[in-house]
């Protein structure tokens, strides 16, 4: 939850999470699939209840620089839930790091009256048709690594891109291959789609990427990118 009321505080108002489930059914925020790497405890997120995940430090071994900050302070992973009770009006991009979950996270939306807040993507091809079809295409959704594969050709080839992706979310490259190019770009804009790029953190990179004009960077780094944003007159 800090480091998305921290990119709030900057002005951020399209945040972006990874997204499981708990044993008894809770939606969570959180990167990894296990605990081990940042929490005090260890295992599959999704072996642990809503009531064990609660309990669990989950800054114990966050140390960018060796110091373990906020270790201690009550940090928590946060529910989906929580994250829109906290933040109502932010846009979030969901990552489906399971499976198995997508009718739930159909119908949290609907309940809640979010379908227009959120674009769900997936590694996962499946994973993205069962969302599609569990939401009846009332929630945007990005283009999946078959999609993605399919769209680059389509744009070397001048055809128009098959998609049923609202976004295009894609690394800057994919086996080797850049993605991230002028053609792909113009390609999606003339499909009415957008491309935006993970996971970019180097300054002169993400100016390099808006220089070739992505509309959207995916950065662990939110002040660095308002700083570059705010220099080429392009924060709003």
């Amino acid at each position: 939850m800090e480091a998305f009321q921290a990119a709030v505080d900057l002005g951020y108002s399209y945040l972006e999470t990874d997204l499981h489930r708990t044993r008894d059914g809770v939606l969570v925020t959180f990167h990894d699939d296990t605990l081990d790497r940042t929490t005090n405890q260890s295992g599959p997120v999704a072996d642990r209840t809503w009531e064990e995940l609660s309990a669990c430090d989950a800054a114990h071994n966050f140390s960018p620089h060796e110091d373990y900050p906020r270790r201690g302070r009550g940090v928590r992973v946060p529910s989906l839930e929580e994250v829109f009770d906290a933040f109502p009006d932010i846009r979030l991009v969901l990552d489906l790091k399971q499976s198995g979950f997508e009718q739930d996270l159909a119908d949290f939306l609907r309940r809640r009256g979010l379908e227009d807040q959120a674009i769900v993507g997936s590694f996962s091809d499946r994973r993205l048709r069962r969302f599609r079809a569990a939401s009846g295409g009332r929630v945007a959704t990005s283009s999946g690594p078959s999609e993605t594969v399919a769209l680059y050709l389509a744009s070397r080839l001048g055809r128009p891109l098959p998609t049923r992706a609202d976004a295009l979310q894609i690394p800057e490259e994919f086996a080797f291959v850049k993605l991230s190019d002028r053609k792909l770009i113009e390609a999606a804009e003339a499909a009415g789609r957008q491309v935006h790029v993970w996971t970019v953190n180097d300054p002169d990179h993400m100016a390099q990427l808006l220089d070739v004009g992505v509309h959207a960077l995916i950065t662990d780094r939110p002040d660095i990118l308002k700083s570059l944003l705010t220099e080429r007159n392009q924060w709003h």
